[in-house]
């Protein structure tokens, strides 16, 4: 029971899970993680459990898999309680109170080792018990001690034992605001997570706040024991959304690891980003995000785990997330690409040429920008050789390795050289002078000077010394 394959975040989302099904509107965690004795309590104001109810609650595999649940239900084998706890501690007590009676009862692994018998203990006396004096007038604490799983490394520092149980919750913090986002979200949301006495706000993973989301309408696929409801979202360019909202949504894996499917299970989230075989996670469909929505009646089609971590698709579901996946990664490759479109367009004068030879793609530096060409003409005659030389040098250049591997890793991050106007001031008027010469307006050369880096960044500069180039010219 201990090594079913939970985490502290998990682990804390099944628990938290039994207080959604006992309706609660508030779940609080409270860690105590700097005494010699650290624990972790997840408190709720629930509809709590008599002594009968908590004895039953927690006898291991205490609920039929197959028994009809309500809606809102989101456990399966009566088996979450005692394996998450026990999967990091070896000493679980759970105090209710429900109709102003209060039970507690303990399992610890040591006596049930020491005795060879499986048998809870009832607690009476709750004045040592940590946390106990929290309980709501209505609700349940799940109490961890002995965190012999969160600590296995520094159990004689209490220092550094406090840091690994403290870095482990914070982990813990972003699986939960994701986990039970769609509990936690609204004006009027249905719950309230709380760690140590703050509030933790919801992570919608679509984005569906930000104005340049893309959300298709909902999809239903109705199935002999529920209905399947699907809904595609692409997510806004990075360019379009602030560095920390950009972070938050891709979380510590970034995005091109947190596409694909978000399965939900009664809006409870099973799956956070996985195509689940049916593409490959690629830069350029890293905006996509499909939601599933599969309810409880389902479990056994969809193969759910004891953790409530992992599904598998039945086929009938494969087949029609397939299509949708194929449709949603189009639109997902152009909104990626969009902003560099303008790159490959000749008539927006671009400093690299984008080439395909051979089923290759291949950028050079382009000799026929007006700067480079000007710049080359005011050259003399034996140098102009020498001056295209060194631009096949730098297009041969390119250290396509590093940039690949940087892109994978978050192409966000990735950022040309920032220049300064002053440094392109006088390649900038030598190709205006050599576009206006053509005939063209000062408004058609700006479009096509500032259409892309690096002059895109100086739009008004260009302006400013178009329109006095063209003032001097009519004089």
């Amino acid at each position: 029971m201990r090594d079913f394959g939970y985490t502290l975040e998990t682990a804390m989302a099944d628990i938290i899970d039994n207080s959604v099904t006992a309706n609660a509107s508030m779940v609080e965690i409270l860690a105590e993680t700097s005494s010699d004795e650290p624990w972790i309590a997840i408190i709720d104001d629930g509809i709590g459990m008599h002594e009968v109810e908590l004895i039953e609650a927690m006898r291991p595999g205490s609920r039929n898999p197959l028994e009809e649940r309500e809606d809102h239900d989101l456990g399966r084998f009566g088996l979450g309680l005692k394996s998450a706890s026990f999967s990091q501690c070896r000493q679980l007590t759970v105090i209710s109170r429900k109709a102003g009676l209060t039970s507690a009862a303990t399992w610890d692994l040591d006596t049930v080792a020491e005795t060879n018998v499986w048998a809870v203990e009832l607690e009476d006396d709750l004045s040592s018990v940590p946390a106990a004096d929290h309980l709501p007038e209505t609700g349940t604490i799940v109490l961890w001690r002995k965190l012999d799983r969160l600590s296995t490394g520094y159990r004689h520092d209490a220092t550094k034992r406090a840091a690994e149980i403290n870095k482990a919750l914070s982990g813990a913090e972003r699986h939960l605001r994701l986990c039970f986002h769609r509990y936690m979200e609204g004006n009027r949301p249905k719950l309230c997570l709380l760690l140590n006495g703050r509030k933790l706000s919801p992570i919608d993973p679509f984005a569906q706040d930000h104005k340049a989301t893309q959300v298709d309408p909902v999809e239903l696929l109705p199935l002999a024991r529920g209905i399947v409801e699907t809904q595609c979202f692409t997510l806004p360019h990075h360019k379009m959304m602030s560095r920390t909202a950009w972070d938050e949504l891709g979380g510590p894996e970034g995005h091109l690891r947190t596409q694909g499917f978000y399965i939900y299970r009664e809006k409870r989230l099973i799956i956070a980003g996985s195509w689940l075989g049916l593409a490959r996670q690629t830069e350029l469909t890293k905006l996509s995000r499909v939601r599933v929505d599969i309810p409880n009646t389902m479990d056994a089609d969809w193969k759910i785990d004891v953790r409530k971590a992992n599904a598998q698709m039945p086929p009938i579901v494969r087949d029609r997330l397939r299509r949708i996946v194929e449709r949603l990664q189009g639109t997902s490759k152009r909104t990626y690409k969009r902003r560099g479109q303008k790159l490959v367009d000749d008539k927006k004068l671009p400093f690299w040429s984008r080439i395909q030879q051979d089923g290759r793609i291949i950028y050079r530096p382009n000799i026929d920008h007006p700067s480079i060409s000007g710049f080359e003409e005011s050259l003399p005659e034996e140098f102009r050789n020498g001056f295209r030389t060194c631009l096949k040098l730098i297009g041969s250049g390119l250290p396509m390795e590093s940039l690949h591997a940087d892109m994978l890793g978050g192409a966000e991050d990735v950022y040309a050289d920032e220049t300064d106007f002053a440094s392109l001031a006088e390649g900038v008027e030598t190709a205006i002078r050599i576009l206006h010469g053509t005939g063209m307006t000062v408004s058609d050369i700006i479009a096509n000077l500032c259409s892309n880096e690096p002059l895109r960044s100086h739009k008004d500069s260009v302006r400013k010394l178009a329109e006095d180039i063209e003032d001097g010219e009519s004089q």
